[in-house]
């Protein structure tokens, strides 16, 4: 396992031989819906030391995924593999892989990751490179088909918590808005450039 100096408790990620990054889990759940996970996770991955600092921030990483026996979300634990890129943006490396051995029928729907210095999702998040394909999953107990999505976290100097979902299916970028997603804008290109919707914005 790898982490920061001081051994953090959320972060548990180790890097596979062949390259990418596994995680354990769960590090929270089970919930009933996408949208209860985002808000707890909002508020667990912007608490962590540095998720919230600024330019001196951190970013965080983590992957959501489905039990389709429990019919339920979770969140696995952390990893804080990343650095600052030289325009000053923060990053850190999805993981790519799971490992919960409580739910070895565990979807994974998508990435996870906390914003230090601001409320946007970067071109970089946007951009067909970042992708998880295929785009759609089958529940095979219920037929029901489940997106994959990337969400991003963010937390106000006011101590509000912020947070968006980019949905790989459709291209869509929502915010989460009195718990239900509110469509913000549309990713039309594959280098990840949003155009919001009118009368739309990062915050309401």
């Amino acid at each position: 396992m790898m982490g920061c100096s001081t051994p953090n408790p959320a972060v548990r990620f180790r890097e596979l031989p062949g390259g990418g990054l596994e995680v354990d889990g769960p590090l929270a759940g089970p919930f009933e819906s996408l949208e209860a996970l985002a808000e707890h996770t909002c508020e667990l991955m912007t608490g962590q030391p540095g998720a919230s600092s600024g330019p001196y921030g951190m970013e965080y990483c983590a992957l959501h995924y489905f039990s389709q026996k429990e019919q339920a979300y979770y969140l696995s634990y952390l990893s804080d593999l990343g650095g600052t890129r030289p325009n000053g943006d923060k990053y850190c490396f999805i993981p790519s892989s799971l490992n919960d051995p409580s739910h070895p029928d565990a979807l994974i729907l998508g990435g996870d990751h906390s914003h230090p210095h601001n409320r946007r999702f970067s071109p970089r998040d946007l951009s067909a490179a970042t992708i998880r394909y295929p785009t759609r999953i089958v529940d095979q107990g219920t037929g029901k088909v489940l997106h994959r999505q990337l969400l991003m976290l963010y937390r106000e100097k006011n101590g509000e918590c912020r947070a968006y979902a980019f949905d790989h299916v459709n291209r869509v970028v929502s915010a989460l808005r009195s718990g239900a997603w509110v469509p913000i804008g549309d990713v039309p290109n594959d280098q990840g450039h949003i155009e919001l919707r009118p009368g739309q914005d990062q915050v309401p």
